[in-house]
């Protein structure tokens, strides 16, 4: 019986800015129910090695969602087909509330414009309640407490804000979420919440993809790590092999090991 297609597989991912080569034959795969962390220094290629993953940047190279080859698709197609990303800065409508955040983006996967989602009819109320119930229920999911769901996203904690902004990606669902830098400015009880969050994903089958510069975080939840260094792959493997790894010590630490 043959293995399971990864979730997400890309294959000699590049992207050049001229001359600047800023990835070059950059392969790698996750599976369903696993965490693969992405690392490196700063400029070794990790936001446009997702950039060229989800078709946001001109690249060389293929990319698959389970077995099916979605190199030519468009970023609004990928995120149809269940690969979505969080960017490394909070994202999200500043005048709405919390919960009219959530609300559009579930309407928007309905089909459903953000206009009419926001100011549905009277007609509409029981779709409109509808669609709050379900934001409030996932915004819950994503650790942003009910207390917060009337605020706008400008006047709840950063903490808050950074795990709004995944659960906007996130919506209804994803095969695979990328993320870019999660735990950026967290600590304490916030980082504590994004571990149990990705943890919990894990376990219910999704792959994420996860770029982070907090060591102890990529170093805790990660089930394998690519490490990237002026824009290819050095090292692939466990966090344990990829602490022990000379080419990371000296690439990425800066020491030899």
């Amino acid at each position: 019986m043959s293995a399971p297609a990864p979730a997400l597989r890309v294959e000699g991912l590049g992207v050049r800015y001229g001359a600047l080569v800023a990835l070059e034959g950059v392969s790698w795969e996750v599976a369903h129910g696993e965490i693969l962390g992405i690392i490196g220094p700063n400029g070794a290629g990790k936001s446009s090695c997702y950039d060229a993953t989800t078709n946001m940047a001109p690249r060389s190279g293929r990319v698959w969602i389970g077995g099916d080859e979605v190199t030519a698709v468009p970023p609004h197609g990928l995120a149809a087909r269940g690969l979505k990303r969080a960017f490394q800065q909070n994202a999200f409508f500043a005048a709405l509330t919390v919960r009219d955040n959530m609300v559009a983006v579930l309407a928007r996967e309905a089909g459903t414009g953000l206009l009419e989602s926001l100011l549905l009819p009277w007609r509409e109320a029981s779709s409109r309640h509808a669609l709050e119930a379900e934001a409030a229920a996932i915004l819950e999911r994503f650790a942003v407490p009910r207390e917060m769901h009337g605020l706008r996203p400008g006047n709840i904690p950063y903490g808050s804000q950074r795990m709004l902004s995944i659960a906007l990606a996130f919506g209804r669902g994803a095969r695979v979420l990328m993320l870019d830098e999660p735990a950026a400015g967290l600590g304490g009880a916030d980082m504590a919440r994004l571990i149990a969050l990705l943890r919990s994903l894990r376990g219910e089958g999704i792959a994420l993809v996860v770029i982070e510069h907090h060591m102890d975080l990529i170093m805790s939840v990660a089930d394998r790590i690519v490490v990237l260094d002026q824009g290819r792959c050095i090292a692939t493997g466990t966090p344990q092999e990829i602490q022990a790894d000379r080419r990371v010590l000296e690439a990425y630490l800066g020491q030899a090991a």
